[in-house]
């Protein structure tokens, strides 16, 4: 059985880091993956690890080989390091909900995002001399981009996710 669960769990993380790849390179297609503004679908997924562990590894995996697509180191080490951290804390206050929905696993995602992807389009994309208010401007920016996706696109997908069951065991292993 623990083979089983430890088999499962991979292949888990390796379909979320699929999925949220995927879905970074589809928005990619409009232009809306990379850069101050981002509407990634794929922050939609930011909500599993409420359900599966799995989806840590997963999703920061996800996020590596979609930040491969951006062309930029900076990018592929800043933006999974923020991927990691918010889905993380997103498993861990995965209990604490608001009439039945974990908001706190939602805004996770959101304002650590906003930190590390805000900070880092400043400091290694903006003009020199943008200064304080660049940092400002470009967290507000990824800010609220990931809250669209979080909250519009995430409470539904959360509800979808828990009414289907999906990350459940809906069988044993025959012996």
């Amino acid at each position: 059985m623990k083979k089983f669960k430890k088999t499962e769990f991979i292949i888990n993380g390796a379909l979320i880091a699929a999925a949220y790849a995927g879905l970074t390179y589809l928005c990619n297609i409009f232009g809306i993956s990379y850069g101050p503004i981002q509407l990634r679908l794929s922050e939609v997924l930011t909500i599993l690890p409420v359900f599966t562990p799995a989806a840590i590894p997963g999703l920061t995996v996800g996020c590596f080989l979609a930040n491969i697509g951006s062309f930029n180191a900076a990018d592929m080490i800043f933006g999974t390091m923020a991927t990691f951290i918010a889905a993380v804390l997103t498993y861990y206050m995965k209990d604490i909900k608001v009439k039945n929905v974990p908001v706190l696993s939602l805004i996770s995602p959101v304002i650590i995002n906003a930190l590390i992807i805000g900070l880092e389009i400043a400091v290694f994309f903006l003009p020199e001399g943008s200064g304080m208010w660049g940092i400002i401007l470009s967290s507000i920016q990824i800010g609220i981009s990931e809250f669209i996706v979080c909250f519009v696109f995430g409470i539904p997908f959360y509800f979808v996710v828990k009414k289907y069951r999906i990350f459940e065991i809906k069988h044993k292993p025959k012996r």
